[in-house]
């Protein structure tokens, strides 16, 4: 199984590094909302549409979609930005207090159309912060989900080698705080490295890359409840060893769009100041 995760991985990293630096950024989109799709098509079977409904859903979804990248084209790059960051400060508003209620009441939602926007809204936030990181700097995008990624692997083992307290055994049983802790450290290390290695001579790297890392363990969460509740091991079987697209993006859903967000209010207060 690890094997195969590994092998899995590692075809992702090889399809994907050459697409962020070599598509244009339009292709890119077309790119990114294809993914988004297929995300959007497991989170309907998660929520138990039926396929009629499935299929609709996409269709909104996919048609707002091409709109989407067609105003970008049209309008610029810039007013596009800024629109986006709405969405990622409802996405934000979200994550940090819906979702620990959510968590502490593990309430079930039984309607459809409710969790139908929902899942519409995370992914069209994580697929706006997709396009808006890349058109900002690949290298940013790159490094945000370098990231993720690190803090994924650091908790996996860290969790498997040292595991012993349970992070959230009622949500996901195999998470630990070990792992939590894993990640963390990991993700100073890959700090350290930017700090010293690439010129990003601001401390406040650390806790953005540390905030990021909390995220993304609550993306996970949030996605292992949201299966608990279906009854569901994976979100789907498309990616061998990793489940489903949603089981590989989990963590960057709220990651990345509110990263984005820091990003942008940091830059823009530092030269307001």
């Amino acid at each position: 199984m690890l094997k195969t995760r590994i092998i899995t991985a590692c075809l992702l990293v090889a399809v994907f590094i050459p697409a962020l630096f070599m598509l244009s950024n339009t292709l890119w989109a077309y790119c990114m909302l294809a993914i988004s799709l297929l995300a959007l098509h497991e989170w309907g079977s998660m929520i138990k549409l039926t396929a009629l409904q499935n299929s609709l859903y996409l269709l909104i979804a996919g048609f707002a979609g091409l709109v989407i990248v067609s105003l970008i084209t049209q309008y610029g790059f810039h007013l596009f930005f800024l629109k986006s960051l709405i969405v990622f400060f409802i996405a934000a508003l979200f994550w940090l207090f819906v979702v620990p209620f959510w968590f502490k009441t593990k309430c079930l939602i039984n309607s459809k159309f409710v969790m139908a926007m929902l899942g519409l809204l995370l992914i069209t936030s994580l697929w706006l912060a997709l396009i808006c990181a890349k058109g900002a700097d690949p290298w940013l995008l790159l490094v945000l989900l370098a990231t993720i990624w690190i803090a994924d692997t650091a908790a996996y083992f860290a969790g498997k080698n040292f595991g012993k307290h349970k992070l959230a055994p009622t949500i996901s049983p195999g998470k630990t705080w070990e792992g939590v802790a894993g990640a963390l450290i990991a993700v100073s290390l890959f700090g350290a490295v930017l700090y010293f290695g690439f010129g990003f001579k601001q401390l406040a790297v650390f806790p953005a890359l540390w905030i990021t890392t909390i995220l993304g363990v609550a993306g996970d969460l949030f996605e292992s409840m949201i299966k608990r509740q279906a009854m569901l091991k994976d979100s789907g079987s498309l990616l061998p060893g990793h489940g489903g697209i949603l089981d590989r993006i989990d963590g960057i859903i709220p990651s990345l769009p509110i990263a984005i967000l820091m990003i942008y209010l940091y830059h823009y207060f530092n030269l307001a100041a």
